[in-house]
């Protein structure tokens, strides 16, 4: 199994879901560490609750970003950590930093990428009149909501959504395509060449299983 560590900044909702698959029987990772930059986080007591070794590295301890990633860094290979999934990390993370773990690093992002890259990309959605949006997993790379695409998965934009319903179903989809993609990846069945894409040698499972209340 790989180790596998998980930053939040806050309830880290998808790191619950990453969290609860690592212990199917057949699960391709262990979480080694869920890490914080903020303290007061509800993640990490969800975290502790439930038996998931947890840190808090506080950003506003350390004089600059380079200092706070350094330590952040020594945690993650402290733990052991194979691959880091960014589950909800509000902090946007130097070229540096990204480069050291080039191919090991993967995010989720509420839009069909590269559509509504960044902030807000629900409501950006509602207001560009879309028809169908979704989630993406995707390798990290030095620019924001850039990096290889691994796996999505599409919803429908109804007619009557507001950006609070169009944000709960894209999430309920999250939590269902995150850790399929998070597996394959453990699995070395996705890789990141020097190319802009990434490789899959087979058909990722991210379907919903009828959990979507559409």
């Amino acid at each position: 199994m790989k180790q596998v560590a998980i930053l939040i900044s806050a309830r880290g909702s998808n790191m619950e879901a990453l969290c609860r698959a690592s212990r199917a029987p057949d699960a391709a990772y262990h979480v080694c560490r869920v890490i914080s930059n903020r303290p007061e986080a509800e993640g990490l007591n969800w975290a502790n609750t439930n038996g998931f070794e947890s840190l808090a590295v506080d950003h506003k301890q350390f004089p600059n970003k380079a200092s706070f990633e350094e330590k952040l860094h020594a945690e993650l290979i402290a733990c052991g950590a194979e691959y880091v999934c960014l589950a909800g990390f509000m902090r946007l993370l130097s070229a540096e930093f990204v480069q050291s773990w080039r191919g090991r690093l993967l995010n989720i992002h509420p839009s069909l990428l590269p559509s509504f890259a960044g902030l807000t990309p629900q409501q950006r959605a509602l207001d560009a009149g879309v028809r169908l949006s979704g989630c993406t997993v995707h390798f990290v790379s030095e620019i924001m909501d850039a990096g290889p695409i691994i796996a999505q998965t599409v919803v429908p934009v109804l007619k009557d959504d507001t950006e609070d319903t169009i944000s709960g179903r894209i999430l309920r989809a999250e939590h269902q395509t995150y850790w399929p993609a998070l597996s394959a990846v453990c699995k070395g069945q996705v890789s990141w060449d020097n190319g802009e894409r990434a490789t899959v040698s087979e058909q990722l499972d991210t379907s919903l299983h009828g959990c979507l209340d559409l």
